[in-house]
C-alpha cells in the first residue's frame, strides 16, 4: 500500500511531459488522457484514505534513503483527506474548463499550454500534501507557483498579465521568506525532516523557536491569503478563466492552511502564538467580509468571502484543541469544495450574460432557473445554513472556542458569528441583484452595438447556440442603467453538469457529516499526540 503514496505526484508529471510530446493538434487526445489521470489520481486518494484511517500514516522514503538525507513523503489521515477533496475538485475544474473551450484555443500555438500547466499544478499541490520535509514542501510551492503563472495568464490579456506578475512576485518574496525559515530550522537542528524537527523542535531556546515559527507561519499566511497578507488576491484571482479562478480560489489558499496546520501542531507543539493566531483570524473575519460587502463584482466579491472564510480555518487552529484543529478540518474540506462551486457558477452567469457585475445583471431567476439552482445551493453552504456542511464547520469551531472559554476566544465566537451573518446578507444581496430583480439590462434593438467582454472565455459558445438577445426585458430598479451586453442562449450542457457534480460534492459532506466528523476529529487527535507520525517516518 505504501507503494501508491508517490502516485499522486508522479502521474500527473509523466503525462504532463506526454502532453508536450504530443503538441496542440491531438486535441481529443489530450483530453483523453488528462481526464484518465486525473479520474486515476482520485482513486488512488480514495485508497489512500481508507488505508492511512486503518493503519496510520503511510510511509515512502524515496530511493530508500531515510531521513535526513532522504525524500520522504506521508500519507497520514490529514494530507489523505486533503488529496482526495483536492482530487475531486480538480477533476470537476478540468470537465468545467474543456467545455468552455479554454484548454482548446491552442491551434496555432507551437506548444500546448493548458493541459500540462493544470498536470503541473495538481502535481505541485499533491506534493506540498505528502511533503515529509520543508524542502520538499518548498519545491511543492514552487511548481505551484510555475505552473500558477501560465494559468494566470492564458490569452495573454493586459490584466491577466498584470495580474499574474503581481502574484508572481509576493510569491517570490514569501518564498524568500520561506529559504529564510529553512535556513533557520536547518542550522538550529541539523535537518529539515518533519519528524526529526518535531523531535528536535522542543529543545531549542524559545527565541529561535519563536523566529522559525514565525518565519514559516508568515509564509504559508501569505499563501493562505490571511490578513494583513491577503491584499493580492482579490487583484489576482478574478482576472483569470473562470475555471482557473475556481481552482486557486478552492484549493491553493487551503494548501497554505494546511501546511500551517501541519507545522504549528508538528513542530511547535503548546500553541505559544494563539494570540497572535487569533488576531489574524479575526482581522481575516471582519475586514474580509466588509470588503465582500463593498463589492460590485461577483468575482471580487467572492474572493474577499474567501480571505474572510480563511479566518474560520485560522480559529481553529487557534484554539489548538482536538475539537478545534477538527473543526478547522471539516471547514477547510467544505470550504474547498463549496468556493470553488461558486466561482464555477459565476463562470456561468458570465458565458451566458458577458458579465459579473452586479448592477448589470437581472432576471436570471426567469431566465436561467437552474444556473439560479446551482447558485443558491452552495450560497447557503457558506453562509451556514442548517443542516448543510457550511453549518456544520462552523457550529464544530464555536463549540471549540466556548469549550476554550478565553477572552480571544469569546471575541473570536462574536466575530465568527457577525461574519456569517454578513455573509448571508452578501449571498442574499447577489441573490436580489441577480437573479431575483428584474433584468437591469435591456434587448438589443437593431442597429446596437453589443459591448464586448475582456474575458474572451466570456464570449458566447457558437456550438453552444451563441447569439445576440439580451438578458430579459423589463426595466430593473430606479438605480439600474440599461447596458446591451453579449450574451449567448444556452451554456454547454457539460459546464452546467460539472458545475452541478460540485454543487453534489459539497451535499455530500452533509449527507457524510458523521464519518466525516469523524474522520476530522481522529485526524486532529493524530495531530496533537504526534507520535504515529513520527514513529511511522523514522521507523527502521
Amino acid at each position: 500500500m505504501n507503494s501508491l503514496v508517490p502516485l499522486p505526484v508522479v502521474l500527473p508529471l509523466v503525462v504532463c511531459g506526454l502532453t508536450l510530446f504530443i503538441g496542440p493538434r491531438l486535441r481529443w487526445l489530450h483530453r483523453l488522457i488528462t481526464v484518465g489521470v486525473l479520474a486515476a489520481v482520485v482513486a488512488v486518494d480514495v485508497i489512500l484514505l481508507v488505508a492511512a484511517d486503518r493503519t496510520g500514516p503511510l510511509v515512502v522514503h524515496l530511493g530508500d534513503f531515510g531521513p535526513p538525507l532522504g525524500v520522504t513523503l506521508v500519507a497520514d489521515r490529514l494530507a489523505a483527506l486533503m488529496l482526495l477533496v483536492s482530487g475531486a475538485v480538480t477533476f470537476i475544474v478540468l470537465i468545467y474548463a474543456m467545455s468552455q473551450g479554454m484548454a482548446d484555443r491552442e491551434e496555432s500555438a507551437p506548444i500546448a499550454v493548458f493541459h500540462p500547466a493544470y498536470l503541473v499544478l495538481v502535481a505541485g499541490v499533491s506534493l506540498t500534501f505528502l511533503a515529509g520535509d520543508l524542502v520538499n514542501l518548498y519545491v511543492g510551492f514552487e511548481i505551484m507557483l510555475m505552473a500558477s503563472f501560465v494559468l494566470l495568464t492564458v490569452g495573454a490579456t493586459e490584466p491577466r498579465v498584470r495580474a499574474g506578475s503581481t502574484y508572481v512576485v509576493v510569491s517570490l518574496v514569501s518564498s524568500l521568506v520561506f529559504l529564510c525559515g529553512i535556513a533557520v530550522c536547518y542550522a538550529a537542528v541539523g535537518t529539515v525532516n518533519f519528524a526529526q524537527l518535531a523531535q528536535r523542535m522542543p529543545e531549542l531556546p524559545l527565541g529561535v523557536r519563536t523566529l522559525a515559527d514565525v518565519l514559516l507561519l508568515t509564509v504559508f499566511g501569505v499563501k493562505a491569503a490571511a490578513f494583513p497578507v491577503a491584499a493580492w488576491l482579490p487583484d489576482s484571482y478574478p482576472t483569470a478563466p473562470a475555471p482557473v479562478t475556481a481552482v486557486f480560489a478552492g484549493l491553493l489558499t487551503k494548501v497554505g492552511v494546511y501546511s500551517m496546520i501541519r507545522a504549528d501542531t508538528l513542530f511547535f507543539p503548546g500553541n505559544r502564538l494563539s494570540g497572535a493566531l487569533m488576531a489574524v483570524a479575526f482581522l481575516s473575519m471582519i475586514i474580509g467580509i466588509l470588503g465582500a460587502v463593498a463589492q460590485t463584482d461577483l468575482k471580487r466579491l467572492l474572493s474577499f468571502t474567501l480571505v474572510s472564510h480563511i479566518g474560520f480555518m485560522l480559529y481553529g487552529l487557534a484554539l489548538g484543541s482536538r475539537g478545534g484543529i477538527g473543526g478547522a478540518i471539516v471547514y477547510t474540506a467544505h470550504h474547498i469544495t463549496v468556493q470553488t462551486t461558486l466561482f464555477l457558477a459565476a463562470g456561468l452567469l458570465e458565458k451566458r450574460y458577458g458579465t459579473t457585475e452586479l448592477t448589470r445583471l437581472g432576471g436570471t431567476m426567469r431566465s436561467a432557473p437552474l444556473l439560479a439552482a446551482l447558485w443558491f445551493v452552495p450560497a447557503m453552504n457558506l453562509a451556514g445554513i442548517p443542516p448543510l456542511s457550511g453549518f456544520l464547520g462552523k457550529l464544530g469551531l464555536m463549540r471549540a472556542g466556548a469549550a476554550d472559554g478565553g477572552a480571544w476566544s469569546y471575541t473570536l465566537l462574536a466575530a465568527a458569528a457577525v461574519t456569517s451573518l454578513l455573509t448571508l446578507y452578501v449571498m442574499a444581496k447577489v441573490w436580489n441583484l441577480v437573479f431575483w430583480r428584474a433584468a437591469a439590462t435591456q434587448p438589443a434593438e437593431e442597429g446596437d452595438v453589443l459591448e464586448e467582454s475582456d474575458d474572451p472565455d466570456s464570449a458566447p459558445d457558437d456550438a453552444g447556440g451563441g447569439g445576440g438577445g439580451g438578458a430579459g426585458g423589463g426595466g430593473g430598479t430606479s438605480t439600474a442603467t440599461a447596458v446591451c451586453v453579449r450574451t449567448t442562449t444556452r451554456i454547454p450542457r457539460v459546464m452546467t453538469a460539472a458545475t452541478a457534480a460540485a454543487v453534489l460534492l459539497g451535499l455530500s459532506y452533509t449527507l457524510l457529516a458523521t464519518p466525516l466528523t469523524g474522520l476530522a476529529d481522529r485526524s486532529a487527535a493524530e495531530l496533537l499526540s504526534r507520535t504515529p507520525y513520527v514513529e511511522a517516518v523514522l521507523a527502521p
